[in-house]
């Protein structure tokens, strides 16, 4: 009767191990920096999943952002040599080629300085785990820059109240390590109609107006990117011909990269390199934007 109890008893602790570690969720995984210089944040396993091949082109490419290219250039090249930078959004038309330039300048300015320059993406929809993140960043050796890419809020949504104690306003304050990038179609992250909403309802509108914008303002640079002329257009189209040596005669080129614009309603630098794309393809070329 007592081996009986006593196997009973030892299958109920199992079980009730077993429960409790289902409770307590999958230990944190060890993460190893040295596996890559790009990685994407798990916050279920407070895991930074390692980036074997980034989705990036080469700076050389990005044609007709040239004034913000040179700033955001500049001040990742301070964060990475140790001196005072800025948390930057980059805002604006889809497609001129926001969250392709984060990824340019990171490898540039890794690849020129030598030093051990680290990019974290944080996806949207973890953005509430971002002081876990930087909890974890703050104690690396590496200089990270922790990158949301189409960032935007939506009516009742209040993560935004994470980013923003993550960026400026907490007790402990962003690492000194850490500097965070994020690129939005909007310039105060959220929707007109979300904040004329606000501003209706408040007892105090320009309160709650600015209570959503301060948002913004935790960011020091705001880099705008605008629709691109026909010439901006032209001139990606060719800068990835002559990059790739596709050899369709120019002015044909230009005729077939208008009308694909047209097509599309929009001249931009996504549209550029779709059509480049079409066009390696039809010539069997292999193009590679790294």
């Amino acid at each position: 009767m007592t081996e009986e109890i006593n196997t009973a008893l030892l299958a109920e602790l199992k079980r009730l191990a077993n429960a409790v570690e289902r409770l307590a969720g999958p230990a944190p995984a060890v993460n190893d920096w040295d596996a890559a210089d790009c990685f994407v944040w798990a916050p279920s396993r407070q895991h930074l999943q390692p980036v074997a091949k980034p989705n990036r082109v080469a700076l050389k490419l990005i044609r007709g952002v040239d004034h913000v290219r040179d700033i955001l250039h500049e001040n990742t090249v301070r964060f990475a040599e140790g001196y005072a930078a800025n948390n930057v959004l980059l805002w604006g038309a889809r497609g001129m080629g926001k969250s392709s330039l984060v990824k340019a300048v990171h490898e540039d300015v890794r690849r020129e300085s030598g030093v051990a320059l680290k990019l974290v993406e944080v996806h949207r929809e973890d953005i509430a785990s971002l002081p876990t993140l930087l909890d974890l960043l703050k104690d690396t050796p590496y200089r990270v820059i922790v990158f949301c890419d189409d960032l935007s809020f939506d009516h009742d949504d209040t993560a935004y109240k994470s980013l923003k104690a993550a960026l400026d306003g907490g007790v402990e304050g962003r690492p000194d390590n850490v500097l965070f990038y994020a690129t939005s179609n909007r310039r105060h992250l959220l929707p007109r109609h979300m904040m004329e909403n606000e501003q209706s309802t408040a007892i105090n509108p320009s309160e709650a107006v600015e209570e959503k914008v301060s948002l913004s303002d935790r960011f020091g640079l705001w880099l705008g990117f605008h629709k691109c002329s026909q010439e901006d257009y032209l001139g990606m189209i060719d800068g990835y011909a002559d990059h790739f040596k596709l050899g369709l005669d120019r002015a044909k080129m230009h005729a077939e990269a208008l009308e694909w614009a047209t097509t599309r309603g929009a001249r931009s630098g996504r549209v550029a390199w779709q059509y480049i794309q079409d066009l390696a393809g039809r010539m069997r070329v292999h193009i590679d934007r790294g």
